[in-house]
């Protein structure tokens, strides 16, 4: 009788996958960490910081004019007309709306923020930006980059106006066009993991449940793939585009790679699940299956619970 019953729970025992199986791979850097990096790269010291800060009075007062030429200038270019939907007439609510986001970001900008949340903030507008806001509006990013300059431009005016010393615009300048260049960044960011979100022939809902649910957008994230694709090449675009649910659910593991034309390991940072975090397909806990090579077609479902339940 003891025989049958370890037979029974051998045959019953859950089958687990090789812990490579639990790694996920490929992921974008997280939206604050590469802000730090960008912010140490563009060596932005306390000379820029205090050079920039000398001219924040003058930027500040042309602030709402600076929102408003903005907004003329492109409601009066064709190419950047007819993206906002403004070809025939303008939009007075929608005007509102981008004025205001625009002058949170000018604020928070002669604010000199450099804070995590405004990390995110700045990773935020990418996505929106690629056509993932309320009113699912496309701009491409050359626009941004370009508007960027503009802004860049407009500064230097304000500060001629003010007859301010040529030095101190100079040095000024210098900071204001590297801080400026690290939000670029963080909004191209956004902007690649919304496009690449999108990039599929058929998509996969994966559904948040329990402590992630108030720090997500939505409970439900459908997620766009091609055909053959896995559990993680869905877990790859959601996590790039939901770093929120990233920090929550995974742990960083460093992996070595030896490369045959160097004489150094290269090592990369890969991803698992936290003890106790569950990632089910169809129901189906990962450990019965494949792992993230668990195959994922058009009518499949991912569901990610948090310890717990």
């Amino acid at each position: 009788m003891l025989t049958d019953w370890k037979t029974l729970l051998q045959t019953q025992a859950p089958r687990t996958v090789p812990p490579e199986k639990w790694l996920f791979q490929g992921l974008e850097p997280d939206p604050v960490d590469e802000w730090k990096r960008m912010l140490r790269f563009a060596a932005l010291g306390p000379d820029d910081w205090a050079a920039m800060a000398e001219t924040v009075e003058v930027l500040f007062r042309r602030g709402t004019e600076l929102v408003a030429n903005v907004y003329d200038y492109l409601s009066s270019v064709p190419e950047t007309a007819s993206i906002l939907g403004w070809e025939e007439f303008i939009d007075e609510a929608h005007l509102e709306e981008r004025r205001r986001f625009f002058t949170i970001w000018l604020a928070r900008t002669l604010g000199m923020d450099t804070s995590a949340e405004f990390a995110d903030y700045l990773f935020r507008a990418g996505i929106i930006h690629a056509g993932h806001g309320p009113r699912r509006i496309h701009v491409p990013h050359a626009y941004v980059r370009v508007s960027i300059g503009l802004v860049l431009s407009m500064f230097a005016d304000y500060m001629r106006d003010a007859q301010m010393d040529g030095q101190v615009v100079a040095r000024a300048m210098m900071g204001w066009n590297k801080y400026l260049s690290v939000q670029l960044n963080q909004m191209e960011l956004g902007y690649k993991v919304a496009r690449d979100l999108d990039e599929g022939r058929y998509r996969v809902p994966v559904v948040v449940y329990g402590l992630l649910r108030p720090k997500m957008p939505q409970r439900e994230t459908q997620v766009a793939v091609h055909a053959d694709a896995t559990v993680q090449d869905v877990m790859r675009k959601f996590f790039n585009y939901h770093p929120a649910a990233r920090r929550e659910a995974l742990e960083v593991v460093w992996e070595g790679h030896e490369k045959p034309d160097s004489l150094w390991m290269e090592v990369v940072p890969t991803y698992r699940l936290k003890q106790g975090w569950r990632l089910l397909v169809n129901g189906r806990e990962m450990e019965y299956l494949n792992g993230v090579d668990t195959p994922v077609g058009p009518h499949d479902r991912l569901e990610l619970f948090p310890p717990g339940r």
